[in-house]
C-alpha cells in the first residue's frame, strides 16, 4: 500500500523518537560506570563504521570541501555538546533532559540574528522569549532553600550541561544552513563522524576503561542506535513537510517520560510538564512561522 510523503515521513520520525529515547536510556544506564566522554567516544566510532561502506565508494568525493575550517568547528562543537547532554541525560531524569534539549530551537533566534544575518520580526523573538519562560519553570528559580533563594539547588551542573548542549547544537545547525550552500549533506554527515571520533579521543582517554563484553555490546547498541536515529530523522524530514514533521519530534518527551517512569522509577514533576508544554509550543510557533514565510518566499518566486 502506497503512503502519502507526510505520513512516511512521520513514520521515519517516530522511528527517530524511540531511537532516541532507546540510546537515551542506554546512556543513563552506562552512565554510572562509563563517563559521558567515553560513551560519545563509542557513539562516534559506531557512526564512522556504518559509513564506512558508503565513504568507500568514493573516498575522494565524501570528503571533498572547500571551507576546512567551518567544519572543523562545527565537530568540535558537536562533540562537545554530546558530552555534555550525555552527562546530563545521566545526572537528570530523562524527561527533563529531553525537555531541556529542546531549547535548541530557541537558541536558533538570536544565532540566525547574528551568525546569518537573517531578519528576525518580533513574532520570533516573542516565541523565543515565551519559551525561555518555560525553561525558568522547569528550573524553578528561588525552589529549595529556608528563604525559597537557594540558587544552587535551582540550576547545578545538569541542567547547565543541557542547556549549553542546546546551544551548541544549535551552532552546529546554523553551521550546517551555510555549509549546505556549496556542500552535499553526505559530506557534511562524514566529516561530523570523522572528525567527531578523533575530537572524542582526547576526553575520552582521561575517563578510559576497557568495558566487559556485555557492556561493549551495550555501548555500541547505543552508538549504531544513535547513528540510525539521526538517519532516520533526516529521511523523515526529506519524505514530509517540515511544518508537519517537527511535532512529531515532540513525542520523545513522552517516550522519555514512559522510559523514565517504567525502567528508573521517575515521575515527571508538574514543574518540568508545564515548562516543556510551553517550551515546545513556543518552538512549534516559530517552526510554523518560519514555514510560513518559506511557503510567501516561493509564491512571490513563482
Amino acid at each position: 500500500m502506497s503512503l502519502t510523503p507526510n505520513l512516511r515521513g512521520a513514520l521515519w520520525m517516530l522511528a527517530s523518537a524511540i531511537g532516541f529515547t532507546a540510546m537515551t536510556t542506554l546512556v543513563k544506564f552506562l552512565g554510572d560506570d562509563y563517563p559521558a566522554a567515553l560513551q560519545t567516544f563509542y557513539r562516534q566510532l559506531a557512526g564512522v563504521i556504518l559509513l564506512l561502506p558508503l565513504i568507500a565508494r568514493d573516498w575522494s568525493g565524501a570528503f571533498r570541501t572547500t571551507r576546512p575550517g567551518i567544519l572543523i568547528f562545527r565537530s568540535s562543537a558537536g562533540v562537545l555538546a554530546m558530552i555534555m547532554g550525555f552527562y546530563a541525560y545521566q545526572k537528570l531524569p530523562l524527561a527533563d533532559a529531553n525537555a531541556l534539549s529542546f531549547t535548541r530551537t530557541l537558541w536558533l533566534v538570536p544565532l540566525a540574528a547574528f551568525v546569518l544575518r537573517e531578519p528576525i520580526g518580533p513574532w520570533r523573538i516573542g516565541a523565543a522569549l515565551v519559551g525561555f519562560v518555560g525553561v525558568l519553570i522547569m528550573l524553578r528559580p528561588g525552589a529549595g532553600g529556608p528563604n525559597g533563594m537557594d540558587w544552587g539547588a535551582w540550576i547545578g551542573w545538569p541542567q547547565t550541561c543541557a542547556l549549553v548542549s542546546a546551544l551548541l547544537f544549535a551552532l552546529t545547525i546554523t553551521g550546517m544552513k551555510v555549509m549546505t550552500r556549496d556542500h552535499r549533506p553526505f559530506v557534511l554527515l562524514v566529516y561530523a563522524a570523522v572528525l567527531g571520533l578523533i575530537f572524542a579521543i582526547p576526553p575520552a582517554l582521561f575517563v578510559w576503561r576497557w568495558p566487559t563484553w556485555p557492556d561493549l555490546g551495550l555501548l555500541a547498541a547505543m552508538g549504531v542506535l544513535g547513528t540510525l536515529t539521526q538517519g532516520a530523522y533526516i529521511k523523515g524530514m526529506e519524505a514530509g513537510e517540515a511544518a508537519v514533521m517537527a511535532p512529531i519530534d515532540y513525542t520523545r518527551l513522552v517516550f522519555a517520560a514512559g522510559a523514565g517512569l517504567l525502567l528508573f522509577h521517575e515521575i515527571p514533576k508538574p514543574e518540568t510538564l508545564a515548562g516543556a508544554a510551553i517550551v515546545v509550543a513556543s518552538t512549534l510557533f516559530i517552526s510554523w512561522r518560519e514555514h510560513l514565510l518559506a511557503q510567501r518566499a516561493k509564491a512571490q518566486l513563482s
